[in-house]
């Protein structure tokens, strides 16, 4: 049995903290844990087997972290075998063999999301991460490949790749619910979401076709409209007050975009650049339909799966793939597949795996 220190500190934060809450269970089966957090974080987890709780609610990326991170917390962690990391914040003063994630480079790939002062800071973040672990785990290979490039690592970089949340797999409450005429994007306002390409393709689908009267929900948090593309936000309110029928949902729970997901038709993911891109996954799980671009990462992930592609960045393309899946898609899709593909359960084994080839 390994004895595992995980920083549990970006639990109920977006895809970081789902990742790391979803593997947990599967490090329990055989391994003891030292879970690191608030008790807020790590409360589901506590009363498990195997599990040892040490309460830390110093802020990730802070200064705290990098250089004054408290004794107490690291003696707990130095006295287990290794420490894994769900991203690529790592505290000063850990002396056992490290491991962490990079998900992804993109504010290394797409510029526009920051500054230069932003995306030197990133990446500093990110080579500190190379330089302390011992060995790096990434989504997909597509990341793998970007993480060489941008910070010519030399380290084992295993890929682990993502799955569908568990509460995705749970039965409803209730009947499932039944399909409406809606299309689902679920994303932020950023350029590289594409989410000015659906909106183009949204609009040209209606001038092609007279029956296509769909609305549009976008599944999001609001405060994007303060950090998001300008050219976007102005083509969505200017669509908008066109008459075109667009919900924006703001921030939503994970039952009420289970129940989103499972009333759309299908979810359109557009993106320009991911280094996974959870979405299309999430909506197959509950058995609805995924149009999505043809980047590569999502070649990667999603071409043994029931998914349309379109051309990326081709709002003409997208429009014609927007009327011939609205015509058909009352069905759903056989979401047996998804599972058996993508699991965290895998990825957990991968990831212990890797650890005892470093143990002593």
């Amino acid at each position: 049995m390994m004895r595992i220190a995980i920083d549990c500190r970006m639990i109920g934060s977006g895809g970081i903290g789902s990742f790391i809450s979803e593997l947990i269970p599967y490090f329990l089966e055989e391994n003891q844990c030292l879970l690191i957090g608030t008790h807020e974080q790590c409360s589901p987890f506590i009363s498990l087997p195997n599990v040892e709780f040490c309460y830390c609610d110093i802020k990730p990326f802070s200064l705290k972290e990098t250089f004054f991170f408290p004794a107490e917390v690291l003696d707990r962690i130095n006295s287990y075998d290794f420490f894994f990391s769900p991203y690529c914040n790592i505290p000063n003063g850990i002396s056992i063999p490290i491991f962490s994630t990079i998900h992804d480079v993109v504010f290394l790939d797409v510029k526009e999301l920051t500054s230069f002062a932003g995306r030197f800071a990133r990446k500093m973040f990110y080579k500190r991460a190379v330089n302390y672990s011992d060995a790096i785990f990434t989504v997909s290979e597509f990341s793998k490949e970007r993480i060489i490039k941008h910070l010519n690592c030399k380290k084992k970089i295993e890929i682990v790749y993502n799955a569908a949340p568990s509460y995705l797999k749970e039965p409803f409450d209730g009947n499932k619910p039944q399909k409406e005429d809606q299309i689902l994007f679920v994303g932020n306002i950023k350029k590289h979401k594409g989410l000015k390409i659906l909106l183009d393709a949204f609009e040209l689908a209606q001038k092609k076709n007279s029956s296509f009267h769909s609305k549009l929900v976008i599944v999001g948090n609001a405060d994007n409209f303060r950090t998001g593309d300008s050219e976007t936000i102005e083509r969505l309110q200017s669509l908008s007050n066109s008459g075109i029928n667009i919900e924006f949902t703001g921030k939503v729970s994970n039952e009420q975009l289970k129940i989103i997901y499972a009333k759309s038709k299908f979810l359109v993911q557009p993106s320009l650049y991911e280094g996974f891109g959870m979405p299309p996954l999430e909506a197959m799980t509950v058995g609805t339909q995924a149009l999505i671009s043809d980047i590569p990462v999502f070649k990667e992930i999603y071409a043994s799966l029931p998914v349309t592609f379109f051309k990326a960045g081709d709002s003409a393309d997208l429009s014609d793939k927007l009327i011939l899946m609205n015509q058909k898609s009352n069905q759903e899709i056989d979401i047996s597949s998804v599972s058996q593909i993508y699991s965290y359960k895998r990825s957990a084994k991968i990831i212990c795996d890797t650890m005892k080839e470093f143990k002593n």
